[in-house]
C-alpha cells in the first residue's frame, strides 16, 4: 500500500437548531442555508489547499453533532450563560489537505476560517496524516 503525507481539519461549527434538525432528517442542502456554515463551506471550495484531492476539490466531510459546555464568569459565549451547561447545535467539518500543518497556503486559509467562527475559543483541529493512496 502506498501513502502520502496530508494535514485533517476538522473544524466544529455552530449552527441554528433548525439547520441540525433539517440536516438530521436527511437535508444536506440545509448546511448552504446557515450563514456560519456555509461560509466555512466557501472558504473550503476556495483555490487552497482544503479538500485538494487533485482530481477533486473542496472534498470534505459534514457530520451532525452537538458541543457542551459550561462558560466561565468571565466568558462572553455566543449561546448560554456563564455558571449553566449549554449543549450547541454542531456540524463537524472534517478536510483533508495533501501539505504539512505549517504550510502557508493552508495557514492562510484557516485564518479565513477563524474570522468567521463565531466562538470565543474555535474548536478547530489540525492533525498531520497518512492517505492511503492509489
Amino acid at each position: 500500500m502506498k501513502t502520502r503525507d496530508a494535514t485533517l481539519v476538522r473544524i466544529h461549527v455552530p449552527v441554528a437548531a433548525e439547520t441540525l434538525a433539517a440536516m438530521l432528517a436527511g437535508d444536506g442542502a440545509a448546511a448552504e442555508r446557515d450563514p456560519v456554515l456555509a461560509a466555512v463551506l466557501a472558504v473550503i471550495r476556495e483555490d487552497n489547499p482544503l479538500g485538494d484531492f487533485g482530481l477533486y476539490k473542496g472534498v470534505f466531510e459534514l457530520g451532525p453533532g452537538w458541543e457542551s459546555f459550561q462558560p466561565g464568569a468571565d466568558a462572553r459565549p455566543t449561546l448560554g450563560e456563564a455558571g449553566h451547561m449549554t449543549l450547541s447545535p454542531t456540524a463537524i467539518v472534517a478536510v483533508h489537505a495533501p501539505c504539512p500543518p505549517q504550510d502557508t497556503a493552508l495557514a492562510t486559509a484557516l485564518d479565513r476560517i477563524l474570522a468567521i467562527h463565531p466562538w470565543e475559543v474555535p474548536v478547530i483541529e489540525i492533525v498531520p496524516v497518512r492517505m492511503a493512496v492509489r
